[in-house]
């Protein structure tokens, strides 16, 4: 009904959604932030809420009417606490760096210093990149993985942090394919006097189904998005230990935010409840496991997986070996229909928007039911994509053939909407 709504009264927007569903049903996606919300996430998200301001928090709001807004976001905060055994949250910024932004404001003073992973290394723009608000307020030396290993230098974040004596030290990445060793930061963290930030925007869904290890024993805040591993709406969230939740809710609102998005918080707060689901922790295992088939095959097929493997949802491909770059295979790829991003591989040579790699991530393949079994298929059309190079004959059919292998699979919010 909604969608014959929208066809009559603007079919130039409902023809773009109505080929994104189509894309999202033949195509292979390999992108590791991406996933496909539930029938309930996305009703929630498109709900009337999106009609109320609700500036302040349950019980404090800058305006009447916000009763049932205050029903959802209390929620949304029980729900996400109770999920990650976590004292307190904040469920209303909008993205995941919203919510780094906050948690700065929350503990930092502009010029301290700050320790976090490097961008070109597996971390994230708002972990210091000095073309970010991070960079430019803050103070921050980097840490990075080891060159032939691939994984965190441990040593040399202890080392750099007696050194640089950080106030707050960053961990969490974009493109790190390994179990992060949270006790170990927390560590160091102790032993300079710096507070420790996790951000598990990538890993959430997996630590929530208890396939990663959790950060909030060790963790001061912890900032994550929503959408990504966790299969919520697009949207973040700051979770901490009840001393800084004050001065959380304070950086939020009204530091860095007006009106939260109530009905982006409703959909949180049906995603935490699935989250919950003993199905849930079924999902997150088959997403390492197809990770590592994947990453298995990909290597018995010639590529070079960085640091050897993946304990996670993701994987970094080094395609130097192809003699191609990450641009060109992200073009190989999406033309043969499948969805993967360029990425930077430690010690990459190459410019960030060419790069000697393509991430590859499963928690999206994986909510369409593709299993372990699957994984050597996919593999096969990735390595007869990028053995096809330029061949646009070659690959017109492979995308005929990933086309009828993906369309076999349903997609959640889709086919049983």
């Amino acid at each position: 009904m909604m969608h014959d709504i929208l066809a009559r009264q603007d079919p130039e927007v409902a023809a773009a959604i109505a080929d994104d569903i189509r894309r999202q049903t033949d195509e292979i996606n390999l992108i590791a932030s991406e996933n496909y919300a539930s029938s309930a996430v996305l009703e929630a998200t498109g709900s009337v809420l999106t009609n109320k301001y609700a500036e302040g928090y349950p019980g404090r709001r800058y305006y009447a009417g916000c009763e049932n807004a205050d029903v959802v976001e209390r929620l949304a905060i029980d729900r996400v606490n109770a999920l990650f055994g976590t004292e307190a949250a904040n469920v209303q910024p909008h993205s995941g760096s919203q919510a780094n932004m906050a948690a700065y404001f929350a503990t930092l003073a502009p010029g301290d210093r700050v320790l976090g992973m490097q961008l070109d290394q597996g971390g994230h723009l708002t972990h210091g990149s000095p073309v970010n608000f991070s960079g430019k307020l803050y103070e921050f030396a980097s840490y990075g993985v080891l060159r032939e290993e691939e994984t965190i230098d441990y040593e040399a974040v202890a080392a750099t942090a007696r050194e640089f004596k950080p106030a707050l030290i960053v961990t969490g990445a974009t493109a790190y394919p390994r179990i992060i060793d949270f006790a170990r930061f927390r560590e160091i963290a102790d032993e300079v006097g710096a507070l420790l930030l996790v951000d598990m925007a990538h890993i959430a869904g997996l630590i929530a189904g208890g396939a990663h290890p959790s950060p909030a024993p060790y963790a001061d805040l912890i900032t994550s998005t929503t959408h990504k591993t966790l299969r919520g709406p697009r949207g973040a969230m700051i979770l901490s230990r009840q001393p800084f939740a004050r001065k959380v809710n304070s950086a939020v609102f009204p530091n860095a935010q007006g009106g939260p998005m109530v009905h982006a918080i409703a959909a949180k707060a049906v995603a935490f409840a699935e989250a919950a689901r003993p199905e849930f922790r079924t999902y997150a295992a088959a997403v390492v496991a197809n990770a590592q088939a994947l990453a298995g095959a990909l290597a018995d097929g010639g590529l070079r997986i960085v640091s050897g493997g993946t304990d996670n949802h993701l994987l970094l491909v080094d395609v130097s070996t192809r003699d191609i770059t990450g641009q060109e295979a992200e073009d190989t790829l999406r033309a043969a229909g499948i969805i993967a991003n360029k990425n930077a591989i430690p010690f990459d040579p190459l410019p960030p928007r060419v790069t000697s790699g393509v991430r590859l991530g499963t928690p999206a393949l994986t909510s369409r039911g593709m299993g372990t079994s699957d994984m050597d298929t996919i593999a096969a059309f990735v390595l007869d994509a990028l053995g096809a190079g330029s061949d646009e004959r070659a690959l017109a059919s492979i995308r005929g053939r990933v086309n009828k292998f993906a369309s076999a699979f349903a997609v959640p919010g889709v086919d049983n909407a």
